[in-house]
């Protein structure tokens, strides 16, 4: 049995589990931006709507979301690829209980594995999607082959920019990328941007017009405007104390504009879409895929 036919079957199982996992991936097309600050309160804020929500840290190379949760992971994926861990053994807990899940190496080892590891991955996932409601994967930022596989598997995907004239630009980078690589799909990815270190709400729609309307003319892509986090004194404070803004301060500006994305995002589930893409298994038996083609 050759490998895409391991796969197959595999999400064939998926398609019997009753319970399958929403995939969020936040990604960026630069750092800096406030990216993983973005999936550590979105996932706060979701966790406070009643999901049981998980964080993967994909960002390889570095600990934003520990330092963030204040958190330091005994193990990460490195382990479970390798067979000394299960899943539920490299899961931490950050602030009201918050999952996590640091990348470690083993982001940058998924390039290299055989095809047994493959399938042992996508299995543990599979678990992973029955214990959680919402997975937010923390992508690293720019256009690394890493990062655009992520997206490229990824059926709903928060593009985090700021004002900032080289952050715009980075943005429609990634964006081009993502646009140019094969099997990605208008149909298949959802984009929502969110404007981050806006003076204003008026600022954010601006913004969002401003890339929308290039990325329509020249990319013939579909992106939605999720919202946008207002400049905040209060959010460096915050990283200062290691902790997530939305718990630190949770009646500041940030904390209120990441509340209300939150609901949003909540209320417009995607049930028929999970089902179909299969949670965080289908996301990694999709992303071996492509690298296969």
């Amino acid at each position: 049995m050759d490998q895409a036919q391991q796969l197959r079957n595999i999400i064939k199982q998926q398609n019997m589990q009753q319970h399958l996992a929403r995939v969020i991936t936040v990604t960026s097309g630069k750092g800096g931006v406030g990216k993983s600050n973005m999936s550590v309160n979105m996932a706060i804020q979701l966790g406070r709507l009643g999901k049981k929500v998980v964080i993967l840290d994909a960002d390889f190379g570095l600990a934003n979301v520990e330092v963030m949760l204040g958190t330091r992971p005994r193990y990460n994926m490195a382990d479970m690829i390798y067979g000394r861990k299960g899943i539920k053994d490299i899961i931490c807990r950050g602030p009201e209980n918050i999952g996590f899940i640091s990348g470690g190496s083993g982001i940058k080892e998924l390039s290299n594995l055989s095809k047994d590891q493959i399938s042992g991955i996508v299995n543990m996932m599979y678990e992973l999607d029955s214990i959680a409601d919402v997975i937010i994967i923390d992508t690293g930022a720019g256009i690394s082959d890493a990062v655009i596989d992520m997206v490229l598997a990824s059926s709903e995907v928060l593009l985090v920019t700021t004002p900032e004239p080289t952050s715009i630009t980075d943005a429609y980078a990634l964006l081009k990328t993502i646009n140019k690589a094969p099997g990605y799909s208008n149909d298949n990815i959802k984009i929502k941007m969110i404007g981050n270190r806006t003076l204003s709400m008026s600022d954010g729609e601006e913004l969002y017009n401003k890339l929308n309307s290039v990325v329509t003319k020249f990319l013939h892509m579909n992106m939605e405007y999720l919202g946008s986090v207002p400049f905040d004194v209060n959010l460096t404070k915050a990283v200062m104390k290691q902790q997530p803004v939305s718990v630190a301060y949770p009646n500041t500006p940030a904390s209120k504009s990441i509340k209300a994305m939150a609901e949003k995002l909540a209320n417009v589930e995607p049930e028929n879409q999970r089902q179909t893409l299969g949670g965080l298994s289908g996301l990694f038996s999709k992303m071996f895929r492509n690298r296969n083609k």
